[in-house]
């Protein structure tokens, strides 16, 4: 068991049409590592698959805590830093995804 496991994958998915692979290979990730966590561990999951928009990736890692039969509370959802700025004329820009959970 682990007290901490990040997660930061290459992106799984660049097009709409991956995007059901992608959400099943992240699911199938944060599945493992929360089974791998020790009660109350962090988990730190990351996305970069810009098809995959914040509220599909959370349905994704609740999907995973559901089957790993695990409960997971969300302490945070950030993007990327400030050194990597969303272009309001490009939204495209907005991509990176990174969730902590509390996993018990």
């Amino acid at each position: 068991r682990f007290d901490m496991i990040i997660l930061d994958p290459p992106a799984f998915c660049k097009s709409k049409t991956a995007i059901v692979k992608a959400c099943r290979g992240y699911k199938d990730i944060n599945r493992i590592a929360m089974q791998l966590l020790s009660p109350n561990g962090i988990l730190v999951s990351c996305s970069c698959s810009r098809p995959v928009s914040d509220e599909l990736f959370m349905k994704v890692l609740w999907q995973a805590s559901v089957e790993a039969n695990r409960d997971a509370q969300l302490l945070s959802l950030t993007g990327q830093s400030p050194d990597h700025p969303v272009l309001l004329t490009f939204p495209e820009s907005k991509y990176l995804k990174c969730a902590t959970l509390l996993v018990q």
